[in-house]
């Protein structure tokens, strides 16, 4: 019986940092806009495709 090792469970990226830092841009922009729902939303999805980018370029899938 073959044995193989597992596989690293703990990735540390900085990928995972595109969703808080859209976050915060989108709080800044709604609050200065006076639309601090819709700069909330525009910043999670912003958040969400960088972070999907970055994971893409990296190879962290």
């Amino acid at each position: 019986m073959v044995i193989e090792p597992e596989q690293n469970k703990n990735q540390s990226g900085v990928s995972g940092l595109g969703i808080p830092a859209g976050l915060l841009i989108g709080m800044g922009v709604g609050y200065l806009t006076d639309e601090l729902t819709a700069g909330l939303f525009i910043g999670l999805g912003a958040g969400f495709l960088v972070m999907m980018v970055a994971r893409a370029i990296l190879g962290e899938w």
